[in-house]
Formats: structure tokens, C-alpha cells, sequence
């Protein structure tokens, strides 16, 4: 019991008395919207009784009594006080629920069946009687049951009693079947987009089977427009044809995109960037498309393109060819200052990296992501002064499977598996012998709605040789540090060195990147609203060689801004380690995009 301002405004202040928070705001919402000159006022007023009576009744309060005091000053705004006795509730005695017809063994309304809340001895709710009769009819209909209407929809309520029982009787009628589907304004080879159907013909009529198609012809990326439409009115034997309108996206786009990498690299430099993206979304009639980006920044500038065939199916099964040249810096370079007595950074280990390569996508019945692929690769180094250029042509395969708890850009659940292998040999043209392992994890789970987990693992090996390892280049090599790997240290700046003499005499050191990658985190993330969480997190692990094992350790934590386009996270990692090339160090990360 409490005493609640429920309304006001310069021509009528209300006071509610006497009602719990749930029948205040039933209150409110049955007296809104409020006067707004004198004629509404008196209007308002008459109707008040009539309208105090609907808002207890609805909520099972039938016995309710409400005491109406009407202060009329001259100036200002008249004051009204509602002092409520609800009385003794109205409860529910049964609920009768029956169907009859197919869906009495559709298994998604039986899911929903059980989901119900309203039970015996719950308060009688008119509100929630009308939403279950409401979600019932819209079920059915999505279902396919078109012919169906209740027999019996009623409340018997005997108020000497304070019982009511709830009857509700449908009868679906049969269930409808997916028809043809037509397909109007593409200019794809016919058969093309048929494959897309996620439904088999003659199946039961489902609107999330039409909600599937339209995603289906989403991802393609050859259409700007989509409409799925049922043909109710062009129903035969009870089968629903389904007519989709389509408008292709313009032959050609092209996107800018500017920014800047602060603190990345291990010099902390400043770097600006600028990407242009041409896109081709439908070559011809065939479906064949392509995408062409190039990069600008001062020390890593990229050029990518990609040129995709469909081959079974336009989205499960894709053949691409890519053509890629790029320069990237990895680990640190450092010389001896004897002033000093210790080493100091002179910048990175630079590559030039050509690549030319055909890869074929497909996906699995069982929803895993097949790929197996062989590229060409020209990588151009320079490590410990001396001059490298080796060729490789790596013969490739890998696994993939994602699962997500829901299909939102911040999954409450998932789990997320990587298994790649790739092989080179010198009697197919490779400078080594070379055969790489990854394998990849990612784990998400929420706990009582607002505690949420994220673990992660990161492994890698190369096998070769001990005397080939400078001749595998950086790009294959593996590296830590960044914020998709160890927080706290810099992009790629973790991971095995050698000591050299430079040609000026000095001594050097120089990351080089390890045979083998093992990285690990945990995280856990409290959701403070709906779209704002905060986390704090454990990173460890490192690149490392059989003679140098150096396990890193960092924490951290950050603020996570659920945006529309996915999570925003701003994180500060602290390192908690030094190595033989880095100090304890610190980053702020900055990332976005989807989890999984």
C-alpha cells in the first residue's frame, strides 16, 4: 500500500492511494490521457467511475472500492485524490485450454503451451487472458492454420466466490503447404536462385521457413530489395504459393573508409588510413562476383582481390580466387646501447608479401564450413641483415563450426571451433618443407541473466626443419600480443628472438616469431543495463620456440556499448610481465564487431 503521483498537468493533478505499483499503473493507464482545457476536464471527471471500474475488474479486483476527492481551487490546477480498497482478488480456478484439428501435434505450439505463465491460483489478469488468445491466433497463422477460429474464448467470473475460469477452445482446421516459388526481377541464370529454398515442396506452411528464404537472399549481396510474399488469395488445394520481388543492387560500389592505428605497433607510432572498397555484386548471369580493396598507410599498405564463382550452391559452395600483395611489420627489432647498458627499439621485422591463390567453401549438412585451398606465396624479408626471398605453395584444408544461443550480434551463448592444416613441399616448388597446425576456440555462456563468460584458446605449430626456420617467412611464423591475443602489449610484438651482430658491428636482438602458439583468456562481462556492460579479464600465454619458452600474463578491464552494429569495447590491458625484448607495458583496445 502507498500513496502514488499518478498524473498531472496544468489543468488536473491525480493521487492514486491505496493500490500496489502493478494496479496504480493500470490506474493510470486507464485515466491517460489527461484534460487539456476545461470542456475535457468536466468530460474527464464523469467518466471517472466508469473508468476506475475497467481498470480494477481487468486486473480481477471486482470488489474494489475507490473513494473519488475533487479539490476545485480558482487558480491553478484542480486536484483529484483516489483512495482504492481493492478487496479480496478474483483467482483463477482452472484454465481450460483444448485444441483440436493439426496442430494439436505441431510441436511448436506445444512449446509454447508449456511456456505459459498463467496458472491455477494465479489473480485473474483480463490483460494476460487477451495476450494468450492473441499469441494462439498469431501462432496458428504463422503455422499455416488458416481456416482455424476458436469455438469457445471465455471468462466465467463468480464474484461470490472470487473464482474465475478460463476456456479456451481452437480448432485449427488443416494445415496449409508451401506452394511454388516464383521469383520476379533477378537476371541470374533460372535454377540459381532455387537453390536457396530452405524448404522442400509441399512441406507445411511456415512463415520462419519465408523468414529463411529472405535471409537466404540477403547474404547473396545481389539484391538491394527483397520482398517474400504468401499469395493468399491465389490458394489452391490448400497450398500457398509464394511469389519473392526482387531488385538487384547496382552493378557497382564503392566505399571510403578513414582512421587511424594509435599505439599498435611497438614504437607507439600514429598512423592514418584510408580504404577504398570496390565491390561487384553480380558479374552475370552466373552469379559470379567480386571485391577489391586496397589499404594506404605509411608502413602497411594492402592491395585484395577477390573474385567469387558459385558452384552447387550460390551461398554453400563457392570457389574463390585471390590475388593479394601487402607489406606488414611484425615482433621489434632492437640494437645494444652501451650507454645504457640495455637494448633499445629500432623499429620491426618488415616484409613484402605476394600472394596469389584458389580456394573452394563449402558448407556441411551439419552446418560445419569446409574449405580446402592452394596458394602461391613470395614473401620477402630482411632477419638478422641478411636478405631473404623464399617461394611456397601451401596445399590447405580447414574446419570450422559455430554454434550461437541466439542469432543477436551479442550472443548470449555459442561456441565457436577452428581446425586448419596446411603443407608445403620443395618437390612442389616450396623453398622448405613445411606442415602448419591451427586450431582455434571461442566459448561464450550467460548466468542469471547479466553475468556472462568468454573464454578463449589460440594454437599453432610449424613443423620443420631446425636449419629451414628462417626460410619460413614472418607470415607464417606465429606471434602474440594484441587485443585479440594478449591485451597490455602491442600487435604481433610477443614471441621468440635471435642475437645477431649488425653489419656496423652492433649488437642486436630482433623478434622473429616462434614455431608454436599457445594463448588463452578468460573474461567476465556484468551487464549494467541492457546495452552497457563492463568486464575485466585475464590474457596469457605466448609464441615461443623449444629453447625459448617465456609465458606473458596480463589483466585488464574494459566498458562494452551494445551497439546496433554489434559490441563496441574500449579495454585498458596491463601487462604484468617483462621479457628478454619488452617491458610491463599498457594498452588501451579498441574494437567492435560480433563475438562469433
Amino acid at each position: 500500500m502507498h500513496t502514488s503521483l499518478a498524473s498531472a498537468n496544468q489543468w488536473l493533478n491525480i493521487n492514486v492511494v491505496g493500490a500496489n505499483e502493478a494496479l496504480t499503473q493500470n490506474i493510470n493507464a486507464h485515466l491517460s490521457p489527461l484534460p487539456t482545457s476545461e470542456v475535457q476536464r468536466r468530460a474527464f471527471l464523469f467518466n471517472t467511475a466508469d473508468n476506475l471500474d475497467a481498470a480494477l475488474h481487468s486486473l480481477g479486483y471486482y470488489h474494489g472500492v475507490v473513494e473519488q476527492q475533487l479539490a476545485s481551487p480558482e487558480q491553478g490546477p484542480w486536484q483529484l485524490i483516489l483512495t482504492v480498497t481493492p478487496g479480496e482478488p478474483t483467482l483463477v480456478q482452472w484454465i481450460d485450454i483444448q485444441l483440436s484439428g493439426e496442430i494439436r501435434q505441431d510441436k511448436a505450439v506445444n512449446r509454447w503451451l508449456a511456456k505459459l505463465k498463467m496458472k491455477p491460483g494465479d489473480i485473474l489478469n483480463h490483460g494476460q487472458y487477451e495476450t494468450i488468445k492473441s499469441q494462439l491466433l498469431t501462432l496458428a497463422l504463422a503455422r499455416g492454420y488458416f481456416d482455424g477460429h476458436y469455438v469457445t474464448n471465455t471468462i466465467v467470473v463468480n464474484r461470490d466466490l472470487n473464482r474465475a475460469q478460463i476456456n479456451l477452445h481452437y480448432d485449427s482446421g488443416p494445415r496449409y503447404k508451401m506452394g511454388s516459388v516464383n521469383f520476379s526481377g533477378d537476371t541470374l541464370i533460372p535454377g540459381l536462385l532455387e537453390q536457396l529454398i530452405p524448404f522442400e515442396p509441399n512441406s507445411d506452411y511456415s512463415t520462419g521457413a519465408l523468414g529463411d528464404l529472405n535471409r537466404e537472399l540477403v547474404d547473396t549481396g545481389y539484391f538491394t530489395n527483397i520482398k517474400v510474399l504468401p499469395q493468399l488469395d491465389k490458394i489452391e488445394q490448400h497450398k500457398v504459393p509464394i511469389k519473392v520481388e526482387l531488385t538487384p543492387r547496382p552493378s557497382h560500389s564503392i566505399k571510403l573508409g578513414l582512421g587511424v592505428d594509435i599505439g599498435s605497433s611497438a614504437n607507439n607510432s600514429v598512423e592514418p588510413r584510408v580504404r577504398v572498397t570496390w565491390r561487384t555484386p553480380q558479374i552475370n548471369r552466373y552469379g559470379h562476383s567480386q571485391e577489391t580493396s586496397v589499404e594506404w598507410s605509411p608502413d602497411r599498405p594492402k592491395f585484395l582481390t577477390t573474385y567469387t564463382i558459385p558452384l552447387s550452391h550460390p551461398l554453400d559452395d563457392q570457389l574463390k580466387i585471390r590475388v593479394g600483395l601487402l607489406r606488414d611489420k611484425y615482433g621489434i627489432t632492437q640494437v645494444y646501447d652501451a650507454n645504457d647498458r640495455k637494448y633499445v627499439n629500432t623499429g620491426e621485422l618488415e616484409s613484402t608479401k605476394r600472394s596469389a591463390g584458389v580456394l573452394r567453401q563449402k558448407r556441411l549438412d551439419n552446418n560445419w564450413l569446409l574449405t580446402y585451398s592452394l596458394d602461391a606465396l613470395k614473401e620477402s624479408y630482411t632477419q638478422s641483415d641478411i636478405y631473404y626471398d623464399p617461394n611456397f605453395l601451401l596445399m590447405g584444408t580447414s574446419l570450422s563450426h559455430t554454434h550461437r544461443g541466439d542469432n543477436s550480434l551479442d550472443p548470449k551463448s555459442g561456441f565457436f571451433q577452428y581446425y586448419s592444416l596446411e603443407y608445403a613441399d620443395p618437390s612442389l616448388g616450396s623453398e622448405v618443407r613445411l606442415t602448419r597446425l591451427q586450431a582455434k576456440f571461442k566459448w561464450i555462456d550467460t548466468f542469471f541473466d547479466k553475468h556472462r563468460l568468454v573464454a578463449r584458446m589460440d594454437l599453432g605449430a610449424n613443423l620443420a626443419a631446425e636449419g629451414d626456420l628462417a626460410n619460413i617467412p614472418p607470415s607464417l611464423r606465429y606471434f602474440a600480443g594484441g587485443d585479440q591475443s594478449i591485451r597490455g602489449y602491442s600487435f604481433n610484438e610477443l614471441g621468440p628472438y635471435i642475437d645477431y651482430q649488425t653489419q656496423d658491428n652492433q649488437l642486436a636482438r630482433m623478434v622473429v616469431g616462434g614455431r608454436y602458439l599457445m594463448v588463452g583468456s578468460i573474461e567476465y562481462q556484468y551487464y549494467v543495463t541492457p546495452t552497457w556492460r563492463v568486464a575485466t579479464f585475464v590474457d596469457g600465454g605466448n609464441a615461443f620456440d623449444v629453447d625459448q619458452v617465456e609465458p606473458i600474463v596480463a589483466v585488464g578491464a574494459g566498458i562494452h556499448w551494445i551497439s546496433p552494429i554489434g559490441p563496441i569495447k574500449l579495454d585498458l590491458g596491463v601487462g604484468l610481465n617483462e621479457s628478454e625484448t619488452v617491458d610491463r607495458s599498457w594498452r588501451i583496445h579498441l574494437s567492435m564487431g560480433a563475438e562469433l
